[in-house]
């Protein structure tokens, strides 16, 4: 009898195990789903999944617990801010139209309409020469006749308080291959590059505010399929920025 009784009293302590290892069990499982929840980038789900944890397995706050996280958004600008902006575009919309409607008066008293087009734009006032009143085909040399159209255009472009210019060329996409240039683009470049330097030989220009483009062929204004069309699209472009972008392009060179 006590044999049995001793065997009785053995198998009931080898199963008294289970209940902790159990526990032990249900409290890793909990532990890696609140890893895993913790590793996701929702933290309100992280935050609900927590206090679900701590009141089913503690019965209120404990290891889980932690503060509701911040909202991470970006403040939004002040309305005053974006009001301030639309004013200084209305500024210098007005500024460059004054300016747009001294160029057109050149222009006028000088006979040149068909050979220089000014546009008023988002990016600025662009001031467009024909390249064939400045070049001829295959060169990036500005012709001694037009050179005084440069210092002209370069009195025009004397502003106060002065402005940021961009000048850019532009070819059709007639192929070049001469011993100067082995493509469109390069001659647009230099064509943009020459033109600029004749520019800034008037001593009112500031050399620091003027940069050159050359976009080749890529930019076309017309169909390259007619001479007219091809004609349009050989020209050089001026430019001018708004104060706004000028500012923009000061702070990034002096951020960068």
């Amino acid at each position: 009898m006590n044999k049995k009784k001793k065997k009785k009293q053995d198998e009931h302590i080898n199963e008294s195990w289970l209940i902790p290892y159990s526990d032990l069990l249900t409290l890793l499982l909990a532990l890696f789903i609140v890893l895993f929840a913790s590793s996701q980038i929702d933290q309100k789900k992280f935050a609900q999944i927590a206090n679900s944890f701590n009141a089913a397995l503690t019965g209120g706050t404990g290891v889980l617990d932690f503060e509701q996280p911040i909202e991470e958004h970006q403040p939004s600008q002040p309305k005053q801010q974006n009001n301030d902006k639309k004013a200084l575009d209305k500024q210098d919309k007005e500024e460059l139209s004054e300016m747009q409607e001294k160029i057109d008066t050149y222009i006028a008293k000088e006979h040149l309409n068909g050979k220089l087009q000014t546009s008023l734009t988002e990016e600025g006032l662009a001031i467009t020469i024909l390249n064939d009143i400045l070049f001829d085909s295959g060169s990036a040399e500005v012709r001694p006749k037009d050179r005084q159209l440069a210092k002209e255009i370069s009195q025009l472009l004397a502003m106060n308080p002065p402005r940021n210019i961009i000048i850019s060329g532009h070819t059709d996409n007639v192929p070049i291959h001469n011993s100067q240039f082995a493509s469109n683009w390069e001659l647009s470049v230099m064509r943009a590059v020459n033109f600029m330097k004749l520019l800034l030989e008037n001593p009112k220009l500031d050399p620091r505010l003027f940069s050159a483009k050359g976009y080749g062929e890529f930019k076309p204004v017309a169909s390259n399929n007619t001479p007219e069309g091809r004609m349009k699209n050989r020209r050089v472009e001026i430019l001018i920025l708004p104060n706004t972008q000028a500012s923009q392009r000061e702070n990034n060179g002096s951020s960068s």
